[in-house]
């Protein structure tokens, strides 16, 4: 898929998209001009910077992996861009498609709950649910107003999404999903991440950063400090983390990696010297940060002053997803499969049963 341009709609603040999916025009599209740099970008990478690198019609390649998540016993689940979902359970060497139910092949997010459930988010069909290692699943979206889910979080037998309509949590009771309060209506969150205290905070596009303490009755707002080195404010927030200290990391769209170390009160970047701003996945490990970008994986040692490349063995630096599994080593999604490292300085491909050919265009612009 390529952005061929974009020109001003007449008569309107918006923007016209052409889009061509191959050797056709897959569609075009209006949206509202962007209020500033950081919306412009984030626009963009909306529809492009996170699809598939597509090939020709003979061509053949691993899929692209936009979601990973392992579950306790050690089976692995990868969310594909356009072919559902894929299972193993020797670590990457076979791959099998796992997907019957799920109506939506275009997987955003993926959850193992403590009870090993397993929760898949869509581009547009909302959130399915495996109870059998993947092999059928049901959706479950009750309550859900829009339809995309970008996130998924299991913690403490709760599970939260954050969707194009802000966050919600499913009831246990009634298999239902409700707002996490207001504050967040029509955002789009695509992270989530939850403190020990049980503070929330969700990353979200367009809006920055949002906390909800458990004796908040609503969505905060915090961004002091969250701005790069032009100056900017960081409204596109791709990633959250939580340290061992309990510091939270926040990933941006294209400003690199902001740390707080006062719950999200204050902020400051820690990667000027990181060389590719697009933060896609954030791994921690005692006093170690393994951070995924647009244009490859690197380490840090001494919290942002210095950054090591880790990149060999990857014949694909599009990283769109990050999974850390302790002693296990690493798992990278790309735009073209998975990699794994057992010793995170090197990287194999394990893509037997992901070469699945190109993916069918995920929708057409109205």
């Amino acid at each position: 898929m390529k952005l061929i341009g974009t020109a001003n709609r007449p008569g309107r603040a918006a923007w016209l998209v052409l889009i061509v999916w191959t050797s056709g025009v897959l569609g075009v599209g209006y949206a509202e001009e962007p209020r500033s740099r950081d919306a412009m970008v984030a626009s963009k990478a909306q529809m492009v910077a996170d699809s598939p690198v597509t090939l020709g019609p003979s061509e053949q390649s691993a899929t692209s992996v936009q979601a990973l998540a392992i579950s306790e016993n050690g089976v692995l689940y990868a969310g594909s861009f356009g072919h559902g979902v894929f299972r193993t359970v020797d670590r990457g060497i076979t791959w099998i498609s796992v997907g019957e139910g799920v109506t939506d092949p275009f997987i955003l997010s993926l959850a193992v709950a403590g009870n090993g459930n397993v929760y898949a988010g869509t581009f547009r069909g909302g959130v399915f649910r495996s109870r059998d290692d993947g092999t059928t699943w049901q959706p479950v979206n009750e309550g859900l107003k829009r339809l995309e889910v970008k996130s998924l979080l299991t913690v403490d037998h709760e599970l939260y999404a954050g969707t194009g309509d802000g966050v919600y949590r499913l009831r246990r009771d009634d298999d239902r999903w409700v707002p996490v309060t207001t504050g967040l209506d029509d955002t789009l969150v695509h992270s989530l991440a939850r403190a020990k205290d049980g503070t929330l905070f969700a990353g979200t596009s367009g809006k920055g950063i949002f906390r909800l303490s458990p004796r908040s009755s609503g969505w905060v707002r915090v961004r002091h400090g969250l701005k790069d080195h032009e100056g900017m404010i960081e409204n596109f927030i791709r990633v959250l983390v939580i340290d061992q200290d309990q510091s939270i990391l926040a990933g941006t769209f294209d400003g690199g990696v902001f740390r707080s170390t006062d719950g999200g009160l204050t902020w400051r970047p820690i990667s000027r010297a990181l060389p590719n701003d697009s933060i896609r996945g954030i791994v921690l490990s005692d006093q170690t940060m393994v951070v995924a970008t647009g244009h490859g994986i690197f380490k840090t040692v001494d919290k942002g002053k210095q950054w090591t490349p880790l990149n060999r063995g990857l014949t694909n630096l599009s990283i769109q997803v990050l999974l850390g599994v302790g002693e296990r080593g690493l798992y990278a999604g790309t735009s073209s499969g998975v990699f794994r490292s057992d010793d995170g300085l090197s990287w194999i491909a394990v893509n037997e049963g992901l070469e699945v050919g190109i993916a069918p265009p995920p929708f057409l612009f109205r």
